[in-house]
């Protein structure tokens, strides 16, 4: 069965730091673009990082830049986002999402979910004091 595990959510303080996974079991991700999208109550679902697939390319959203670090690494099939000096208004539920066509990435990757094929469950941060 195909499917992404979010892990490494939790409770923390502002200023302290999380390490996200995915991992992928019944495929294997080195030819899938992966995304972190979060989406916090009541708001609307953004694009947080995107990676390629050989992980020579990384974007980020800009008000993660300089903080949030998105890697991979295809032999564990896993993709990470490293989250530090978090703040309060990072709080939300993180997914990651994988993509199969070419250059997700380099093409709009926060506006087209539609190439999305699949996406993980979810895990929750909380930032606060």
């Amino acid at each position: 069965q195909v499917q992404l595990v979010e892990s490494g959510g939790g409770l923390v303080q502002p200023g302290e730091s999380l390490r996200l996974s995915c991992t992928a079991s019944g495929f294997t991700l080195n030819d899938y673009d992966i995304g972190w999208f979060r989406q916090a109550p009541g708001k609307e679902r953004e694009g947080v990082s995107c990676i390629n697939n050989s992980g020579s390319s990384r974007y980020y959203a800009d008000s993660v830049k300089g903080r949030f670090t998105t890697s991979r690494n295809n032999a564990e099939n896993a993709v990470y986002l490293e989250m530090n000096s978090l703040k309060p208004e990072d709080t939300a539920v993180y997914y990651c999402a994988t993509v199969r066509k070419t250059y997700f990435c380099g093409r709009r990757w926060q506006q087209n979910l539609n190439e999305i094929d699949y996406w993980g469950q979810g895990t929750q941060v909380t930032v606060s004091s």
